[in-house]
């Protein structure tokens, strides 16, 4: 601990500094003039010694105040300026002084090779800076500590080890080039939570202080927490507990109450409507309808199209680029990838489902004597990618992507991270949900075909395609190849070099949100 008191504290000398002990003062005085006689000769005497004790008075104390003035004193605002001399002092006694006031506010724990000044950005945070919320382990570490038990079927360890993204693809060796080996992985679709807080947590522009925050960053993995109660016929009550802990925990917060949420962010790593529940006795959780969520922008793999706060961000593929290096070693390896399929499609049918559409392109496939190539993925083997499924995507020209269990598929990004065009039969498969990662021009990369008239047979997915000529062919695949870098989550913490990838993307779209709102729009 810090000394509680100072006999001779610094603010208690420069105070007897400027303020001359008036005792002392007159006893010096009257000790000089009794030390004189009474006679007029000696009284110009006294009074010129007199006045040389005055100015020696007047010398010693401007002395005294300089000095103590070139004297670095501890600053409230920065505990790192104490001096570590004589008194045992530890830093987290010393920054326990200055947080315990702000208890949830900042977490230097999480990263241990950084130190609490802000990072050096050299100019690149005109956007923004992102302050990250210390919430109880329970919200992130804890979950990821149960992976065992977050389902019913089997553990979920090695789909969230290596920080999120999952044991490494060693069998593509030989579909893809052997450099690129080690960027892959074959990463879960529902771990962009995990992803996430990683890379805002070593951000260049990462704040520790929250009064310079553009955005408010909740690091509370909504998805796996939920995740291991949506089967099992678990109570609403289970299903609702850690989102309604962590409104709780969140709504206490200083900063949140001066906005009401609406400068806070946070990665959902399921879709929407696993959030949205209505009545207790209807799918997934009722999270988003907690009270102090209603402001909060989230970040799903699928949005509501009509909520301004959910915004849609991509699917976890299998391709983590280390670097900028790889990213161009991959776009040329998929451009000059020879391509023998018109068309292909990847799933399964969805047994008991009248006029099931994805059975119907199975059927539409194998009709197409030859142009089309399929992948059936029955029973889940499609659920993290496979070596067959991209070995079809790099072998066609385009990929047929109809609505998943919802209304998106993380098909869409392997995809297109192959080099292959995708064909949309809902616009909210895509169209209304990657705004910030994909060109308004819809027609530079994809195809869009009504899916009523491939039903009633009217129109054939195969003539439509066979329309495009070779030109046309590689115009949208080099829009889909340039397209790649914002499509994908970059292995190094610290991101790319130069390429923005999904990460990048997103945060530099909340910045901008959130600025665009402080200006016009704020929820009550």
């Amino acid at each position: 601990m810090l000394p509680v008191s100072n006999p001779t504290s610094p603010e208690r000398l420069l105070k007897k500094s400027r303020t001359p002990d008036k005792t002392t003062t007159d006893t010096d005085q009257k000790i000089s003039f009794n030390s004189v006689g009474n006679s007029s000769a000696n009284r110009s005497a006294s009074r010129s010694h007199c006045t040389w004790l005055i100015l020696s008075l007047l010398c010693l104390q401007l002395l005294l105040f300089l000095t103590l003035r070139s004297i670095a004193f501890p600053s409230r605002r920065s505990p790192e300026n104490f001096p570590s001399p004589a008194v045992s002092v530890s830093v987290s006694s010393i920054e326990s002084l200055f947080t315990s006031d702000e208890p949830h506010l900042t977490s230097d724990e999480s990263l241990p090779t950084r130190t609490r000044s802000e990072p050096d950005d050299s100019g690149r945070c005109e956007t923004g800076r992102v302050f990250v919320y210390d919430m109880p382990k329970i919200f992130n570490e804890v979950i990821l500590q149960e992976c065992d038990n977050l389902n019913p079927w089997s553990s979920r360890c090695d789909a969230l080890s290596n920080d999120g993204f999952g044991k490494e693809a060693t069998s593509l060796k030989g579909v893809i080039p052997d450099d690129l080996v080690p960027s892959w992985f074959w990463t879960d679709q529902f771990v962009s939570e995990i992803i996430f807080h990683n890379r805002i947590l070593n951000h260049r522009c990462r704040t520790y202080d929250p009064e310079s925050a553009t955005a408010f960053y909740i690091p509370f993995y909504a998805g796996l927490a939920v995740g291991q109660y949506l089967w099992s016929n678990y109570a609403a009550a289970d299903r609702d507990r850690h989102c309604k802990m962590m409104t709780e925990w969140v709504r206490e917060q200083p900063y949140w109450n001066r906005s009401n949420g609406w400068d806070h962010f946070i990665t959902m790593g399921r879709i929407t409507w696993d959030f949205r529940r209505t009545k207790d006795e209807d799918w997934g959780s009722n999270c988003i309808y907690i009270p102090g969520m209603r402001n909060i922008t989230r970040l799903l793999i699928e949005r509501n199209s009509w909520d301004h706060f959910d915004v849609g961000v991509p699917y976890p593929t299998g391709f983590h680029p280390r670097s900028d290096s790889d990213v161009v070693k991959w776009q040329d390896f998929v451009r000059n990838r020879h391509r023998k399929t018109l068309f292909c499609f990847a799933g399964a049918p969805r047994a008991g489902i009248q006029n099931d559409f994805r059975g119907m392109l199975l059927d539409h496939c194998k009709e197409s004597q030859g142009a089309c190539r399929t992948v059936d993925c029955t029973g889940g083997k499609c659920s993290n990618g496979s070596s067959a499924i991209l070995e079809t995507f790099l072998g066609s020209d385009f990929c047929l992507q109809p609505r998943g269990d919802s209304f998106t598929r993380r098909s869409i990004f392997d995809c297109m991270l192959a080099g292959s065009i995708p064909v949309f039969f809902w616009r909210r498969t895509a169209y209304m949900q990657y705004q910030w990662f994909l060109p308004k021009e819809l027609g530079s990369y994809s195809v869009y075909i009504d899916r009523n008239e491939v039903k009633n047979g009217t129109t054939s997915i195969k003539e439509v395609l066979e329309r495009f000529s070779k030109e046309d062919v590689r115009r949208m695949r080099e829009k889909v190849i340039e397209l790649i870098p914002n499509l994908v989550y970059a292995k190094s913490l610290n991101g790319l070099e130069t390429f923005k990838d999904a990460f990048d993307v997103a945060l530099d779209g909340v910045f901008r949100r959130f600025k665009e709102q402080e200006n016009w729009y704020k929820w009550r």
